[in-house]
């Protein structure tokens, strides 16, 4: 997915003390995508008081979304650079829709409730992304995970999984990242990463063996839950950091059902504005001339973002550069 906003804020890691708290809560943002029938999408991640969690440097949360109100999700080819995307619809939820994803590797695929779609962009990749026509509502997340400095040019490629759901303690988990109660997902990641759907009935209280050396944080879908005490909202990210091996869920008296993010944390710097990260102002600058000239230009459709072939439409065009110098996030 790409973000949309026209004026998108260069969001830097305060230098704030860190909280008291076991468990931090991020609060979501609305953010609309498109005209003023858009769908919106709730992101809690990047913001001012956390960058990362790990490698995982974007959470968008949406729906569920009726498509007769919104036109659902049309996202004209866009780029990105130095990342992978995650895109998720939510399992064991009738009618969560499905997204039509072309890119310029020539991958054609339908992202489907429970089955991970995985875009690592690496050098340079343009995608496009429409709910399709069959489609009456739409639910799910898209996340994005930063790619290692080692990797973060890496030949750009498309993967698809579908995790097969397993009991652990009364909860349903699907792993769709990493290794988690003895599932593993074989999807190509570059750090040490975590992520899962879990379900939990009404109810139910179970621990979660997780891995220490991760920082964790729970994206809540529905119902109520509390993340080693703390309640977590509705849309919100719960967070607690390394050192943790267990960890305490609790759903209230309707089912909840959540995203599982985690890893170890990323120890570099990053610049992030719009869909690029690289690791200095002159690298986004530089990323973004590419995509005007080349792409929505089209003055060489084999550059660095490749063409997305069967899209009916124009790329869409990168918003104005701030003016001001980006800086880094740690």
């Amino acid at each position: 997915m790409s973000n949309l906003e026209k004026h998108p804020a260069e969001l830097l890691e305060d230098p704030a003390p860190p909280s008291s708290r076991a468990v931090e809560i991020l609060e979501p943002r609305d953010v609309p995508l498109g005209g003023p029938r858009a769908m919106s999408v709730r992101r809690t991640l990047p913001q001012r008081r956390k960058s990362l969690i790990g490698a995982w440097c974007f959470v968008d949360h949406y729906g569920p979304d009726i498509v007769a109100e919104t036109s659902g999700m049309v996202v004209p080819p866009h780029p990105h650079t130095g990342l992978q995307t995650v895109s998720w619809l939510f399992a064991g939820v009738q009618g969560n829709g499905e997204i039509e994803h072309r890119d310029s590797v020539g991958s054609h695929a339908l992202v489907r409730p429970g089955e991970l779609n995985l875009m690592t962009a690496g050098h340079g990749i343009a995608h496009s992304e429409v709910s399709t026509a069959a489609t009456a509502l739409l639910h799910g997340a898209q996340l994005w995970i930063a790619l290692p400095a080692d990797n973060r040019d890496h030949t750009p490629f498309f993967e698809h999984f579908a995790p097969s759901p397993v009991d652990f303690d009364g909860a349903t988990v699907r792993v769709f990242i990493g290794s988690l109660v003895g599932q593993h997902s074989p999807a190509t990641v570059f750090s040490g990463l975590v992520g899962a759907q879990v379900d939990l009935p009404a109810g139910a209280s179970f621990d979660l063996p997780v891995d220490p050396r991760f920082e964790h944080a729970v994206l809540v879908d529905a119902g109520d839950l509390r993340l080693d005490g703390e309640p977590v909202p509705v849309s919100h990210l719960g967070v607690v950091g390394v050192g943790r091996d267990i960890l305490h869920l609790e759903a209230g008296d309707a089912p909840a059902r959540l995203l599982l993010i985690g890893g170890e944390p990323l120890g570099e710097s990053i610049v992030m504005w719009w869909n690029f990260i690289g690791r200095s102002h002159e690298e986004i600058v530089a990323f973004r001339q590419d995509w005007q000239a080349d792409v929505v230009g089209g003055q060489n459709k084999d550059g660095r973002f490749g063409t997305v072939r069967g899209y009916d439409g124009r790329p869409l065009p990168a918003p104005e550069l701030p003016n001001v110098r980006l800086r880094a996030r740690e």
